[in-house]
């Protein structure tokens, strides 16, 4: 069993079925969470709760160094400033691949006066985040 590095892990913008990386890109994080949803009732085992899972969701919130010209970034000022939802797909390090539909929710840009100009973005996914293997990884 071996640890999985982060710089091994990218996100890339899905454009007419080639997945394109994310240039510059620094940290991201997928979110994955549930519902709850309260079983409980008089005849609860011991008068213990009792939850169930009710509907999924995911989202992703990545950042990085901006580079104006990449390709997968106009992809997603594209897709941002015409209202349209983005396809994205998240590589692990370990070959492992999830790839959804989102909305484009958060998509700033950082200018400071004596660093480097950043964007950051949240995606919020719309209906099922998909898991698969890369092949060769």
């Amino acid at each position: 069993m071996s640890k999985m590095q982060g710089m091994k892990c990218k996100v890339y913008i899905k454009d007419n079925d080639t997945d394109k990386v994310l240039a510059g890109q620094r940290n991201a994080t997928l979110n994955r969470s549930s519902e709850t949803l309260d079983g409980t009732s008089k005849d609860s085992n011991g008068f213990w709760k009792e939850n169930l899972q009710g509907f999924k969701e995911w989202s992703i919130d990545c950042d990085g160094a901006l580079v104006e010209s990449d390709e997968a970034y106009g992809i997603l000022e594209d897709k941002w400033l015409n209202s349209e939802n983005v396809e994205i797909v998240v590589v692990m390090g370990s070959g492992t691949k999830y790839e959804g539909n989102a909305i484009l929710t958060d998509f700033p840009i950082d200018m400071p006066y004596d660093d480097l100009v950043t964007y950051s973005m949240s995606l919020t996914g719309s209906g099922a985040l998909a898991k698969t293997k890369v092949a060769n990884a």
